[in-house]
């Protein structure tokens, strides 16, 4: 072998060397960075005619293996639902509060119900007295200020997974955009013969932060492309962006027009998708039924009632402005009451005379000492005309629609509203707790005393409303039950604990493995720093050892030279 062959040789491991140096010190430099692959200078034997010419690095290449890849990102989207639905799931339950801890027992919906009802027997026992009036008011105000504030923060929850999923879009396009940006360059340096492990290391973070928000699949062209699409099938990234949005209503969108709302399950955005449209709108619902049922059942056990004394003005909760007939028969009694609960006036009307309610206003204004018009909102004022006496009305056996004439009209409610969202106490009880329409008009008597505040009739009622068996019809999450009004709210409060568990369980069983399949990533494509040292230092030796073949062979040509001359 001719000396210059020899330095040829000597000076190709040495290039060799250099290129594995940079190698391995940027793998350990690298080494705690997310999302970094081991490189390995691929070196090979060079040939030159029959005989071995040195060596070169072929190639540095890294990546992660395409299989274990595919289940990285099919964990990541399992991940992602499971987290953001635990998270929000969790708020949930913390709305209901405490069902231990505080000095009654805890601050849950039920226990605030299971108050009211300890309200209700104080007042059965002392009907006339203030302070139970009072004690029952609060509690009803305590009972429907939660279940609004819980009702606004479901809604505020369903706002802020909105605004998270636009967020998620928003990232994901960004994304998308890297890759395309990322394909273009790979394909390029492919062509020239450059290496890409870095560029595909760059590519396959941002393929990671797409599969943690939305369920991908990928493919690689033999180009070096990579394509994307959800796991419904709709093509996000191919030789052109498609890039999503979110539509009227909150559906997404690709292209500005292709709803695939429906097909978007996991991942962040398919976890938050079915907690804005499914999750937190049964919560509201499975509330909003209690509250429904709670002002109905209330307000029906106080509505033939009447405060003592009887008020000057009576004034309904109903809106009855749309209804162009009704069904009614028997009799109601309108009567005038002075401050001492003696009977002034009273008026018996036949209400199967009238089918309409204009007809039936036009009755009531009629009667001496009494005025009755509908107010904007379409509820029923009466009011009385004579001075010193108020407006106390007898159910008799009167019915409009099947419920008793006060109640049809929402006259004496505790409870204004339809729903969690807008239950409310009544103002006026709130300003006053004694205008509580506790008393009830006696209409055995055509004279005399007929209203008297001792009368236990709609404490009883009010107790009764409180602790009777209803129907509910299966809503949200919870199936159709019998049971109490208290029940129901623990069957509620049950049922928004059993999200939380559920959804903490599943980020338990995600978590476990999207971590074991990260730590397999890890284990074949991370940077093992023991091994980068040692093959560091074998390249070291490499480099010296080609460094002396390269001094020696230069010695040798300068003593030929010598030689010759």
């Amino acid at each position: 072998m001719s000396v210059s062959v020899a330095s040829s040789i000597a000076l190709s491991a040495l290039r060799a060397a250099q290129v594995g140096l940079s190698v391995s010190s940027a793998n350990i430099a690298n080494a705690d960075v997310d999302g970094y692959t081991v490189k390995t200078a691929n070196q090979v034997s060079t040939v030159s005619g029959s005989s071995g010419s040195g060596t070169a690095i072929a190639s540095i290449t890294g990546g992660v293996d395409k299989y274990v890849f595919a289940s990285l990102i099919g964990a990541n989207a399992d991940l992602g639902a499971a987290s953001v639905t635990a998270s929000y799931t969790d708020q949930l339950q913390a709305l209901m509060g405490s069902t231990t801890g505080s000095d009654d027992g805890g601050t849950s919906i039920a226990t605030q119900m299971a108050a009211l009802e300890t309200a209700v027997t104080e007042l059965a026992s002392t009907p006339d007295d203030n302070a139970t009036q009072s004690s029952f008011v609060s509690a009803a105000d305590s009972l429907a200020s939660q279940l609004r504030d819980i009702s606004t923060s479901i809604s505020t929850l369903e706002t802020n997974a909105g605004q998270q999923i636009a967020d998620d879009v928003d990232a994901v396009n960004e994304a998308l955009a890297k890759i395309a940006k990322l394909n273009d360059q790979i394909v390029a340096a492919k062509a020239k013969g450059q290496s890409t492990a870095d560029l595909e290391d760059e590519r396959n973070a941002a393929i990671t932060s797409i599969s943690s928000l939305l369920d991908i699949t990928t493919t690689t062209t033999s180009s070096g492309a990579v394509y994307v699409k959800t796991t419904g099938g709709t093509t996000l990234l191919s030789s052109k962006l498609h890039a999503l949005s979110v539509g009227a209503g909150g559906a997404i969108l690709v292209d500005g027009s292709n709803n695939i709302t429906s097909t978007l399950t996991n991942g962040e955005i398919g976890g938050l998708l079915t907690l804005r449209d499914e999750t937190l709108p049964a919560a509201q619902a499975e509330l909003d039924a209690l509250a429904a049922k709670l002002i109905s059942a209330v307000n029906a056990a106080v509505a033939d009632g009447s405060a003592v004394p009887a008020p000057d003005s009576l004034t309904g909760t109903t809106d009855v402005s749309s209804l162009s007939s009704f069904s009614a028969t028997g009799t109601v009694r309108i009567a005038l009451v002075d401050d001492d609960g003696n009977l002034t006036s009273y008026t018996d009307l036949d209400l199967s005379s009238y089918s309409s309610i204009d007809d039936l206003i036009s009755a009531l204004d009629a009667i001496d000492g009494v005025s009755a018009s509908l107010n904007t909102d379409g509820t029923l004022s009466i009011v009385s005309d004579t001075d010193g006496s108020g407006v106390a009305i007898g159910a008799l056996d009167g019915s409009i629609d099947g419920q008793s004439f006060s109640s049809f009209f929402g006259f004496n409610a505790v409870f204004t509203g339809s729903s969690a969202s807008n239950i409310k106490v009544s103002s006026s009880l709130l300003a006053d707790s004694g205008t509580l329409a506790v008393g009830t008009l006696s209409t055995n008597k055509t004279s005399g005393t007929v209203l008297t505040s001792g009368s236990t009739l709609v404490a009883n009622a009010l107790n009764s409303a409180l602790t009777t068996s209803y129907s509910y019809a299966s809503t949200g999450s919870i199936g159709s039950m019998k049971g109490t009004l208290t029940a129901y709210a623990s069957r509620i409060v049950a049922a928004f604990a059993t999200r939380a568990s559920s959804a903490e369980n599943a980020l338990t069983r995600t978590e476990a493995l999207q971590a074991s399949i990260a730590n397999t990533v890890s284990s074949k494509s991370g940077v093992n720093i023991d091994e980068e040292t040692a093959r560091l230092q074998d390249y070291q030796t490499l480099y010296s050892a080609a460094a002396q073949v390269i001094r020696i062979a230069r010695e040798m040509f300068e003593r030929l030279l010598a030689a010759v001359g």
